[in-house]
């Protein structure tokens, strides 16, 4: 069962991530938010794709579910912590985390 301090702890090693204020929420970001937590620190919001979201609310409907807005129909997806294992949410933040790194520059050619 995850829990917010497990959270808290695997955002912070994923490479660039700062935790601050927003809102009512604690945010993890890198360039952009890519994760809230709640001040319940129950659930977390994450930054899928909408084909993420559609996959991790089918496979693990009791964890999973998109946000009720327009937020969710851009893929923010809200998690509650005690339904993953802490493997599941370590997959889910650094799903997150890719979307919230620096773009690569136009022009700039990416190396294996």
């Amino acid at each position: 069962m995850a829990t917010a301090a497990t959270l808290r702890k695997l955002a912070l090693s994923l490479e660039g991530t700062a935790e601050t204020p927003h809102f009512d929420r604690a945010a993890f970001r890198v360039v952009r938010i890519y994760v809230t937590l709640a001040p319940d620190e129950l659930t977390a919001n994450f930054k899928f794709t909408p084909d993420e979201q559609e996959l991790k609310c089918l496979t693990a409907p009791e964890a999973f579910s998109p946000v009720p807005n327009a937020w969710g129909r851009q893929g923010w997806t809200t998690a509650i912590l005690s339904e993953l294992e802490e493997g599941e949410l370590a997959a889910a933040l650094e799903t997150a985390w890719r979307h919230a790194l620096p773009k690569p520059k136009s022009g700039s050619r990416r190396t294996r």
